[in-house]
């Protein structure tokens, strides 16, 4: 057993079934390794893909997604990927293939510095030597895992991936969890809800970590307290729920921060700031009890009555037992907050308007106020990174972790054309994703920042939209440009049983009047 044999042991007793990646030359004692195992090695069009991917699974599954790429131009491909598991929090493995040891100091072809290029993105950056793979990568897989989550780097030399092996596989140490303080809380927390008059729960990224979570709605019923979450937290409290009152910081912004003005106490459960700072929505001096994993970082005008790292599970659980407190809302209050916000959200146009037709752009502000999430993980999307290009790697990546569901990936044509090239991947794998293309001609986030700065419109036109080919990379395609039109193709692409392109034709002028309003 060489070392790549006992990586890739590793990798199976952690439960990673997908390496994704491109080849090269220091590349293949590893892919050879994958050849022999349970692990599947994915070819993607794209390094940055490949991390993408990485992301989603290791944000799926809990299990660290694992990428792959050569020394030099591939990993520099790689860390744009690997930064959205630094800021969306996913675990992750990053594993880039080096020249021999001999040459790691030298100036040659391809290489530089991994662990300098890394070393701001990761939470470990970690240099595999003969003797220390086996133990190297099972403190990788307990580091990227452990609260919060996240990447890992690890720079693997060719000569070392094709030594004979001299470890045994080593076991991946127990994560440590973060102390149960839910004591502390329930006492800050009944004590701040017998002198609040409005409060206000917000649920945000590290909630989608807490296994108890469903467990804080009885408490929202019997306080009667409205909920708002951010991007992330859609789903793992149902927003069809009555006390449900919108997503903060994405369309129609200022609606719902108009709502959640009101409240003199800000009850902030999982919620990352990486998502949306205190600062942007909350007013100036009203108190917060910050009920995290991890203690937020304090800023000016930020009020925290309570900021410790703790165990999330646990303290759920504790404020689910709170006594009842009175407050001043009304019910009603909330739903007429909602109901003025859908009306909002949907303004006449006079062509197909994109929130008919339900990435990072426009349609991702449109998405997170519109799309109706009740299940937990149903909705994928980048908040801390916000990078384009994330979402047709990560809808890929989700039907392979979960084949027996419907799958679909809404793109704006900007993140489409940086990766189309995945469609390739699609096809070679038979993965029934349609990809939904909101083709309007534009960059539309980046025209509706320069319609409110005032500036002339410029480098944010991709131009006329032409009319859809019959297929890219032989992947079918047909296109819509009516509501009506969109529910025909939409079942056409979902009868396919593989790929599919449906390209979208929408008015970028409602963009201008949902976005930051």
């Amino acid at each position: 057993m060489n070392n790549s044999d006992l990586i890739v042991r590793t990798l199976e007793q952690a439960g990673v079934r997908w390496v994704f990646g491109i080849p090269s030359g220091p590349v293949l004692p590893l892919i050879d390794a994958l050849r022999k195992s349970s692990v599947e090695f994915v070819l993607t069009a794209s390094e940055t893909s490949a991390a993408f991917m990485a992301t989603a699974v290791g944000y799926l599954t809990g299990v660290p997604g694992v990428c792959v790429s050569t020394v030099g131009p591939g990993a520099t491909n790689l860390t744009t990927g690997v930064g959205c598991a630094w800021l969306d929090r996913a675990p992750m493995l990053a594993i880039t293939c080096n020249v021999a040891t001999p040459w790691l100091e030298r100036r040659i072809q391809m290489r530089i510095d991994h662990h300098a290029l890394f070393q701001p993105l990761t939470k470990a950056t970690l240099a595999c030597r003969q003797a220390n793979v086996a133990e190297l990568f099972a403190k990788a897989i307990a580091t990227a895992t452990r609260e919060p989550p996240g990447p890992v780097h690890l720079d693997l030399p060719e000569d070392v991936a094709q030594a004979i092996a001299v470890e045994a596989a080593a076991q991946i140490p127990t994560a440590v969890c973060a102390p149960d303080l839910s004591s502390e809380v329930v006492q800050v927390l009944a004590d701040a809800l017998n002198h609040a008059k409005r409060p206000l729960l917000i649920t945000g990224l590290s909630f989608t970590r807490c296994a108890s979570g469903r467990n804080l709605l009885p408490f929202i019923e019997r306080q009667t307290i409205p909920f708002v979450t951010t991007l992330h937290g859609k789903g793992f409290l149902p927003e069809s729920h009555a006390h449900f009152a919108g997503v903060i910081g994405r369309a129609r912004r200022s609606d719902v921060k108009k709502f959640t003005d009101q409240a003199d106490l800000i009850i902030a459960v999982g919620y990352d700031p990486i998502e949306i700072n205190y600062e942007e929505w909350v007013t100036k001096g009203t108190p917060i009890v910050h009920v995290n994993s991890e203690a937020a970082e304090t800023g000016n005008g930020v009020n925290l009555l309570w900021n410790k790292a703790c165990d999330l599970n646990s303290a759920v659980n504790g404020i689910s037992t709170i006594a009842t407190a009175n407050n001043q809302w009304w019910p009603q209050e909330f739903h007429n907050h909602l109901d003025d916000l859908r009306k909002a959200l949907r303004p006449k146009a006079a062509n197909f308007a994109p929130h008919q037709a339900y990435d990072v752009g426009a349609h991702t502000h449109q998405i997170a106020s519109q799309w109706r999430t009740d299940q937990a993980k149903t909705l994928l999307a980048t908040n801390g990174w916000s990078s384009m290009g994330y979402a047709m790697p990560s809808a890929y990546a989700a039907k392979l972790v979960h084949p027996e569901r419907a799958v679909a990936c809404v793109i704006g044509d900007g993140g489409f054309q940086m990766t189309a090239g995945e469609l390739t991947l699609a096809r070679r794998l038979n993965l029934a994703v349609p990809v939904i293309v909101l083709n309007d001609g534009w960059l539309g986030l980046m025209k509706v920042k320069q319609e409110r700065r005032n500036y002339p419109l410029s480098g944010v036109h991709l131009g006329a939209p032409p009319e859809s080919p019959d297929h890219y990379f032989g992947v079918p395609c047909r296109s819509a440009k009516s509501a009506e039109g969109f529910r025909r193709v939409l079942d056409w692409a979902f009868s396919l049983g593989g790929p599919s392109v449906v390209e979208v034709f929408v008015d970028a002028e409602t963009y201008s009047a949902t976005v930051y309003d």
